[in-house]
């Protein structure tokens, strides 16, 4: 009997994987999901316009293909999920808040205890996600396409932001739980909310990318849900 092929999903740290990584693994049922946890916002991590951050995405694929004997032709596709963090605002929607431990996210605004450094981290981000999303593949032919949840995972499932840890894995068990057994209600919600962005994927990152949208409640994950992107992305 012939192998599924691997449905590569990349997120930043556990509880997207709490909260997701059944539903996917249901989604995408005919293939064999493997959801790579990075530990870290790997959009952030390496200045833009190189292609570092692409040959780093590269090598955790393939060192997960070494690891497990597959090779390049075993996988469908690479997804890879993002926050936002709301990297493409303009500079002065970020405040200056030296009271404050944690980065604060708003509707309208970002307060930070240092405002130089959030406006760096932002220009950082919001040029390698604008890098990410001109790839069709990033490793051998595998098509790569990158979601985002705005301003992050959070906000979209659970309408709430600057969630503390714990409150984050609470939440995302809770959220498992209630569409575990309905995935047919999660892909409803992710497409049919009124925070959900579908339709062309070039214009869904040209509509995040505008204004403080990359401050409110939007995804377009469920754009995801359908064939792999390469080949059928317009508006390039």
């Amino acid at each position: 009997m012939a192998l599924k092929k691997i449905v590569f999903v990349i997120v930043e740290g556990p509880t997207d994987d709490e909260a997701l990584g059944v539903m996917l693994e249901r989604i995408f049922s005919s293939y064999t999901t493997h959801v790579e946890i990075m530990h870290c916002d790997i959009t952030t991590e390496q200045p833009g316009h190189n292609s570092k951050l692409a040959s780093n995405i590269a090598k955790t694929v393939r060192t997960f293909a070494s690891q497990n004997h597959y090779t390049l032709r075993d996988f469908d596709r690479i997804i890879h999920l993002v926050d936002t963090d709301g990297a493409f605002v303009p500079d002065e929607l970020v405040d200056e808040d030296p009271e404050i431990k944690k980065v604060k996210y708003y509707p309208g605004k970002i307060c930070a205890k240092n405002r130089n450094a959030i406006i760096e981290r932002n220009h950082r981000k919001s040029s390698n996600l604008r890098d990410l999303i001109r790839y069709d593949s990033i490793v051998g032919s595998i098509p790569y396409d990158v979601f985002y949840m705005s301003c992050n995972l959070d906000h979209v499932l659970y309408d709430i932001q600057n969630s503390s840890n714990d409150d984050k894995t609470k939440n995302a068990l809770r959220f498992a739980k209630r569409y575990r057994n309905d995935v047919e209600g999660f892909v409803k919600y992710i497409s049919e909310s009124d925070f959900s962005v579908t339709g062309d994927y070039y214009e869904s990152w040209r509509f995040i990318e505008d204004g403080v949208n990359s401050l409110g409640r939007h995804t377009n994950l469920a754009l995801s849900f359908g064939p792999s992107l390469p080949g059928q992305k317009s508006n390039k």
